[in-house]
């Protein structure tokens, strides 16, 4: 249990919980927001989620069981939903890394809204379950997090920044000139 205590304890894991926790406060307040005030908010804390998810100690997992899950499909699509409606038609982006993109002849689309969805999805069950409080439970939550941002969220991240700096700054319309830096 020492070591459990450790780790979820350990400066780096408490940070990036504060971290995560911000992130999807910020997504939950998504609904309405302005264009601007979103992808510029997004892109400051997406960078800060990285480097906190990539400090967070080595850890293992000392239960099999399964960890309880706090978002439901429709939690999830309500946020995806209303980012979609912040982003407009600024939420498609085309993705380069893929493994099929090296084979296909047309370019792979992906959403914004869906990322940032996936990203927030992960973290709430995350923080759903470390504030339970129970040591070894929040010991396995930080481990599968961790897992997770190597395996899946943390290239969605990346991908996503990319596609959020081109709304930032890459405009193409006169409706976008008022986002005009």
């Amino acid at each position: 249990m020492e070591q459990t205590s450790q780790v979820i304890f350990d400066k780096n894991s408490i940070e990036f919980v504060t971290v995560a926790a911000e992130y999807c406060g910020f997504i939950e307040r998504s609904r309405g927001a302005d264009r601007k005030t979103f992808v510029d908010t997004a892109l400051k804390i997406l960078p800060l989620l990285y480097l906190k998810a990539s400090l967070i100690p080595e850890c293992e997992l000392m239960e099999e069981e399964p960890l309880e899950v706090f978002v439901t499909e429709d939690d999830y699509e309500g946020v995806r939903r209303a980012i979609a409606d912040v982003l407009g038609y600024q939420d498609d982006y085309l993705e380069v890394f893929l493994p099929d993109m090296a084979y296909s002849d047309t370019p792979i689309k992906k959403c914004i809204s869906e990322d940032l969805a996936d990203i927030y999805q992960d973290l709430k069950d995350f923080i759903g379950v470390f504030q339970l409080g129970m040591n070894t439970s929040m010991n396995d939550a930080l481990c599968v997090c961790k897992e997770h941002f190597a395996e899946f969220w943390g290239q969605r991240l990346v991908n996503t920044m990319r596609a959020l700096h081109d709304v930032k700054y890459n405009a193409t319309d006169e409706a976008d000139q008022e986002y005009d830096y």
